[in-house]
């Protein structure tokens, strides 16, 4: 990278919009953030791309003072938009479907048939619209005509689309949880060319491609330059890991990533092969593909999702640092008294889909309930979070980066849990944008370093031992 300007990611989550504005040395000049909304239309919720479009062009047309060069798309992995006309030139055809709608039941009976097995695919079967394959295909049903003669494209292709107009598939955001993408092969699925989505989805190419310059209309709207050049962008777990590789420790070892938000999603940097066949389909791992195009073994829950269901009634989060003392202070009581919260709080998610939630020893039963409640989710969180990387086989070194790195009561039981592993906290909130950065320039380093975590004082093997044993007896 030799010119000199600003660069903007533009990364749309499940529960956040946020764009951010950055130097070419990797210093964030700004970040502006927006909550999503969801809308039902025809008895479907749909993502809301009107709304985050707007959002983008008022808060692009502030930075019209900025040197922009590049703006990078990053985006989940769960959501798809139908272009019409040549290229997709007509836009959207319809609100691209929320993931955590159930297509109809007999709908997805239908898919589970027609799917390709985990083996190929690396793909489990996911609830809901998790995998985007199911999307697809209950969009094929619901919109026959329109949908067959779409030009499709992932959720962060689209925002690629919205930018340049012009209309590409990407990678990453195929190959991950879609069914529709062979990891190992590095092509379209058995399922995607027997329906007819291969030829429809736009063409592909790789994360740090350049797809075109800004669209005239937008860059005379927010007065951004109009050669500025838009990336094919990533999605956001894959993000996280080329933003984790810019670290010494990282780059050439044996490591994982554990990346926390709404998904605790842990992605292994393997230094040997991993069979496909190795990796339980039924408890939530699955196969991502980076951005150069490598299989990586991965795992995930809902971490973020679960720690909010518990802690709703407060008022504090679990990761704000001033409450930080308190809710260690809580731990030594949750230990001795065997309080702990069982899986699953997301039903159908995690490394136990099929757990009953439920408390031992509800703290809501005994004083100190306000610190204890939000510390014991840390310490199920924690015990979550080492099963799913015990599923992939994570070893020697753990990264743990976005929100709830800072709540410290989890990631120190998890590095009790794990005394043979090296773990490490990065920046908790801006690792995706910095590896979205790191597709413009592959050498910047991330700044500041790593910090090793200290293990949590107290007996976490014995607990993680009742854990179980209560999980096994709630099985049996």
């Amino acid at each position: 990278m030799t010119a000199k300007g600003t660069f903007i990611v533009v990364d749309i989550g499940k529960t956040l919009s946020k764009l951010s504005l950055w130097t070419r040395e990797g210093t964030m000049v700004d970040r502006q953030v927006r909550p999503n909304e969801t809308h039902e239309i025809d008895g479907i919720r749909r993502l809301d791309a009107t709304g985050i479009g707007n959002w983008i062009r008022a808060t692009l047309r502030g930075w019209a003072d900025h040197p922009v060069e590049k703006l990078i798309p990053v985006a989940h992995g769960a959501g798809f938009v139908a272009l019409g006309g040549e290229s997709g030139c007509e836009g959207a055809l319809f609100a691209p479907v929320d993931y955590e709608q159930s297509p109809p039941e007999e709908v997805m009976s239908d898919y589970r048939r027609a799917r390709d097995r985990f083996t190929l695919t690396g793909s489990p079967a996911l609830p809901d619209g998790l995998n985007l394959g199911a999307q697809v295909f209950w969009m094929d049903r619901h919109y026959p005509e329109t949908m067959a003669g779409a030009t499709l494209v992932p959720w962060a292709q689209y925002w690629a689309w919205f930018l340049t107009g012009i209309a590409v598939s990407e990678t990453t955001s195929l190959g991950c949880h879609t069914d529709l993408w062979c990891p190992v092969e590095g092509t379209f699925s058995p399922l995607a060319q027997k329906q007819g989505w291969a030829t429809r989805f736009a063409p592909v190419k790789r994360a740090g491609d350049v797809v075109g310059t800004l669209r005239a209309d937008l860059a005379a709207e927010t007065g951004l330059p109009a050669e500025a050049q838009v990336l094919a962008g990533i999605h956001d777990s894959n993000a996280a890991l080329l933003a984790a590789r810019g670290f010494p420790e990282i780059a050439d070892a044996e490591a994982t990533i554990l990346s926390t938000g709404t998904w605790f999603i842990a992605m292994r940097l393997a230094r040997e092969p991993v069979s496909l066949a190795s990796l339980p389909e039924a408890r939530d791992t699955l196969v991502n593909v980076d951005a150069y195009g490598e299989p990586v073994p991965s795992a995930r829950f809902m971490g973020g999702r679960e720690i909010e269901q518990i802690i709703q009634i407060d008022t504090r989060r679990v990761d704000i640092r001033p409450d930080q003392p308190k809710l260690m202070a809580a731990v030594p009581g949750l230990l001795a008294r065997g309080t702990m919260m069982m899986p699953t709080l997301a039903p159908g998610f995690g490394p136990f889909p099929n757990g009953q939630a439920q408390w031992v020893d509800r703290p809501e039963e005994w004083a100190g309930t306000w610190y204890a409640r939000r510390a014991a989710i840390c310490l199920y969180a924690a015990m979550v979070a080492d099963t799913a990387l015990d599923l992939i086989g994570a070893k020697e070194t753990l990264l743990i980066e976005g929100r709830f790195a800072e709540a410290e009561v989890f990631v120190r039981a998890l590095a009790a849990l794990r005394p043979h592993t090296k773990v490490y906290l990065a920046n908790a909130h801006n690792d995706v944008s910095f590896g979205a950065l790191r597709l413009v320039d592959p050498g910047l380093e991330a700044r500041g370093g790593l910090t090793r975590v200290e293990p949590l004082e107290g007996d976490l093997a014995a607990y993680r031992a009742r854990w179980h044993a209560h999980m096994r007896q709630v099985a049996a």
